[in-house]
């Protein structure tokens, strides 16, 4: 059963690269880019919607809504690019993890921002 569970978060990791890579393709239309780039924040953010503390709740986001995401989004790319990145993915799999500090930071600085506009919300009511 663990080398079953390794294999599939193998797997939704290479979609998530593929969805990445998809997101930079001229051929996708703009509302597939712009959720394929939600998804893949969602999934590499360090800050979850249930936080991973929760007993079994803080899981259920990273279980449920990434791989309903990540399938929603490839439902909305056409099939020659999402061959093209896959391939392109498992390339950059077998170098191993890229490293992308900008868009990294860039995420938690949006991230920051929403909590700022939700405790401003919150707070000066």
């Amino acid at each position: 059963m663990f080398k079953q569970l390794k294999t599939w978060a193998k797997a939704l990791k290479r979609k998530i690269f593929v969805l990445y890579l998809a997101y930079k393709d001229p051929r996708v239309s703009w509302y597939a880019k712009v959720f394929a780039i939600c998804v893949v924040a969602y999934a590499f953010s360090p800050i979850d919607l249930i936080p991973d503390f929760i007993p079994i709740l803080g899981y259920l986001d990273d279980i449920i809504l990434v791989p309903l995401g990540i399938m929603l989004a490839l439902k909305m790319i056409p099939k020659d690019v999402i061959a093209e990145c896959e391939m392109k993915a498992q390339e950059m799999m077998n170098k191993g993890k890229p490293k992308n500090w900008i868009t990294g930071s860039i995420i938690l600085v949006i991230w920051f921002l929403i909590l700022i506009w939700i405790l401003k919300i919150i707070y000066f009511r």
